[in-house]
């Protein structure tokens, strides 16, 4: 508790230090520009002749900024202002405002996947696996979502590009890409503004920047932030629900145990105190510089640096047992969050004359993460110490690193000219490093081993290199044509990877495997996979569109693009394939009623090619790894998006999203396993997994037929030049599959809808505003996975992830 208090004392200082000279002074001082900042003083009062019109949005989708309204791809633009008022803290909470998005995180790696128009796999939640929607801040790609952008901190704008972007993006960006651009420093202005927030479950944030101008040439920018708040899930007491003793002692010789070996379960070894699942406890800072010594030249650069110390978010049943609350676990092994994330970021652009530019940017990071997981959830109560089929198992990364790095250079015409153009050249390097445990033992932690095995990969590299450009005819004023294309060559590497399965000798003692054993025979374990092996692939993606305008108001365009993600190696060093996706999409911006209102819209179908889907599985010997399979066939995939903003009158706004995935096939794969889904048929020994099932013909998930977002706020004007703003948020969605084994109601998430409210008062001069919210006001409870266990032939107990209960606090905001 006393680093949480140090940590947010710290958060506010910053600002509150720095800022007796400059609230006396700021009348004289320049107030920052950009969406996250108000008016100054002086013209803070609205202007009522000049009639409202909605902010015009300037986004980098196609690597030069353009206006939104004048971008022939499907971008949702969200500033600061509405990622602060719709309390955006994740990427995970992006979903709610982009159309055809979908998140989740899972357990025992607690990792957060993302799915754009139906594709994604959620199942592929270890730490290190390739996403189909990548990440980038400030154009710079992030292999770990979980700790891009740490806690959003100080971005200017999200910017999410759907459809493929594997020209101009490229790694990884198969169905998509989310830029986040960060606030840049600001040459000649001192400004800042912290922000404190309280809340339910003891929660607390703090965030605080300062724009320092240190030279006519030079600015720095630093920013902070900590947000933490307790689990969400309470530890049920074992006590009432551990069988009696004698109880214990008749399933135990029913079991053929000896009884003279017989011990009661110890209820010690439930956790009922310290940190809950679920909980937060982030930090994250940045320093930020902006050197500009002439028009022509300018380097921005940024070390940033991320604190995790929360914990997982926890598998909860679907139907508690009797007398137990519904945000509550049976929990035998603690949560445990520890991860650090360091990264620097640079960007040069060099005007080279009127018509030339050219960029370099880079970016080096560095993850580093360990963890502990209840992965039995809890479900099954032990009816003795060493009996099934309840199970303890503690899924546990005992320790990580992963090392990033991206160089990209490119040239691109600027001004007006018939041609637009860019070329380039990328280069991105992983160095990557994981030992991974997984003690499971029949009854509790005392029972005997059901299997433990450990995954120790100490190298595995990936280089990726790529030539790309991109061109622009602009044949009249009205009219374009586009065409692009990359090339990409990727390696892929393991060297020294091995896993370790249980060897069942009888002279071995069994005890879970602890972070300090290395697996050896001596132990009880044997190599179980050689991971040792090498993966390379070459791909052209490519893009070829046609945009013209309608009217002054209007754009409609038409594209086909494809996609990319390179295949990789798997547990026993085998491999597999590349995914491709083609995607046909038209599309339509315009603004009305004199820029009060504009609506964009696109329709899309897409044909993806060896849709790779990912899981733990139990090899026939019984050990257990992480399965790869592609899917044969196509994947095929249609829907439509449609955003909305309006001003109604001077003092009333509202956005609306509406997306929909009528046609979501998977294709053709015979052989799906997952552990996560106990219970699954035996699999045929060609499968190569011990159990699995025919998904041909499946949905995907997290594809509903229809969704909805829709956004009202209302600025009533006070009489002492105050504003008091309420903000309704409501999402509504159909049914959708968690996975794409499809079954049955308990795999899925039955139609739903959410809500949020807020409400915000900004005093005259703009200088400090309070709030207070309430998201998920009706508390509903959201599944966003699922996952079964099951005690007995035929019987099964499910869980799931879900999105947040209902919190609630209030807010407080100083500019300066």
């Amino acid at each position: 508790m006393a680093y949480r208090l140090h940590a947010l004392y710290g958060a506010i200082l910053v600002v509150l230090v720095s800022s007796t000279d400059a609230l006396a002074g700021a009348a004289d001082q320049p107030q920052a520009a950009g969406p996250a900042q108000p008016q100054t003083p002086a013209a803070a009062a609205p202007q009522e002749s000049a009639p409202k019109t909605l902010d015009s949005v300037v986004v980098t989708g196609t690597k030069r900024e353009t206006p939104l309204q004048k971008t022939p791809v499907a971008i949702s633009a969200l500033n600061a202002e509405t990622l602060e008022k719709e309390r955006v803290m994740t990427v995970q909470d992006l979903t709610k405002l982009v159309p055809s998005m979908q998140a989740t995180r899972q357990g025992d790696h607690d990792v957060i996947t993302m799915t754009l128009r139906g594709i994604g796999n959620d199942q592929a939640k270890t730490e290190y696996a390739d996403p189909e929607v990548a990440i980038f801040v400030d154009g710079v790609y992030s292999p770990r979502a979980e700790a891009a952008a740490g806690l959003l901190l100080d971005v200017a704008s999200a910017e999410v590009l759907r459809g493929p972007q594997g020209t101009l993006w490229g790694r990884n960006s198969t169905v998509g890409a989310v830029n986040f651009r960060t606030a840049t420093p600001e040459i000649g202005s001192y400004f800042g503004n912290a922000q404190l927030s309280v809340g339910n479950y003891n929660a607390i944030g703090a965030r605080a920047v300062v724009n320092l101008p240190i030279s006519d040439t030079f600015a720095m920018r630093v920013a902070v932030a900590q947000e933490q708040h307790d689990g969400y899930v309470d530890y049920q007491d074992p006590v009432g629900q551990i069988p009696s003793s004698d109880a214990q002692r008749a399933a135990y010789a029913a079991a053929g145990g000896n009884p003279a070996t017989f011990r009661p379960i110890n209820p010690n070894q439930y956790v009922t105190g310290g940190d809950k699942y679920s909980a937060q406890n982030q930090a994250a800072a940045r320093v930020s510089a902006l050197w500009q010594p002439n028009d022509a030249f300018s380097w921005n650069l940024a070390l940033e640096y991320f604190r995790d110390r929360g914990t997982p978010s926890m598998n909860l049943m679907q139907r508690p047992r009797a007398g137990q609350d519904f945000w509550s676990a049976l929990i035998d092994t603690a949560p445990y969050i520890e991860r650090d994330s360091y990264a620097l970021r640079s960007r040069m652009d060099w005007d080279i004359n009127d018509g030339l530019r050219l960029s370099y940017i880079a970016g080096f990071s560095r993850f580093d993460g360990r963890s502990t997981y209840d992965q039995d959830s809890g479900v099954l109560v032990p009816t003795c110490f060493a009996c099934g089929p309840a199970q303890f198992q503690e899924d546990r990364t005992t320790d990580s690193e992963y090392k990033t790095t991206s160089h990209e250079f490119n040239l691109s015409s600027t001004g007006e000219r018939t041609v637009d153009w860019i070329v380039g050249l990328y280069y991105a390097a992983e160095k990557n490093s994981i030992r991974f445990d997984i003690p499971i033992f029949n009854g509790t932690q005392d029972g005997t081993v059901a299997w433990q095995g450990s995954f120790i990969q100490p190298k595995e590299t990936v280089d990726s290199y790529a030539a790309f450009g991109q061109a622009t005819w602009n044949v009249n004023d009205n009219w374009r044509l586009t065409a692009g294309a990359r090339y990409t060559d990727d390696k892929k590497r393991n060297v020294g990877g091995r896993g370790w399965g249980w060897a069942y000798d009888p002279n071995v003692p069994q005890v879970p495997i602890s972070p300090g054993t290395y697996p050896s025979p001596q132990n009880g374990f044997n190599v179980s996979t050689v991971n040792d092996g090498e993966y390379g692939h070459s791909q052209v993606t490519w893009l070829a569109r046609t945009d013209f305008d309608v009217g002054e108001k209007g754009l409609l365009y038409a594209s086909v693009s494809t996609g990319y993600k390179s295949g990789g190696l798997q547990d026993g060093g085998a491999t597999y394939k590349h995914e491709e996706l083609t995607n046909y999409e038209v599309g339509g911006k315009f603004s009305f009623l004199e820029g009060r209102l504009t609506w964009n819209s696109a329709i899309y179908y897409m044909d993806f090619k060896n849709f790779q889907l990912s899981a733990p599985v139990t090899f026939p010997d019984g050990n257990r790894g992480l399965g790869f399979s592609n899917v044969k066939d196509s994947t095929k995939v249609w829907g439509y998006e449609s955003e909305l903003s309006a001003l109604i009158g001077e003092n009333d706004r509202v956005n609306l999203t509406v997306s929909g995935i009528p046609k979501k096939d998977l294709g053709s794969l015979l052989y799906a396993g997952s552990n996560d889904y106990q219970g699954l048929p035996a699999c045929p020994p060609e499968s190569g997994i011990s159990n699995c099932t025919n998904v041909t013909g499946n949905e995907l998930p997290h594809a509903p037929d229809f969704a909805l977002t829709l956004i009202w706020e209302h600025e009533f004007r006070l009489g002492n030049g105050g504003t008091l703003t309420p903000r309704v948020t409501g999402h509504y969605e159909t049914e959708t599959w968690l996975s794409v084994f499809n079954l049955g109601n308990e795999d899925k998430q039955d139609a739903y809808a959410r809500g949020d409210v807020s409400l915000r008062y900004e005093e005259p001069q703009r200088r400090w505003w309070a709030g207070l919210y309430v998201q998920n006001v009706t508390d509903e409870e959201t599944r966003t996975a699922a996952g079964r266990f099951s005690p007995g032939p035929g019987q099964y107990l499910w869980v799931s992830q879900y999105l947040p209960p209902r919190t609630y606090g209030v807010n407080f905001g100083l500019q300066f």
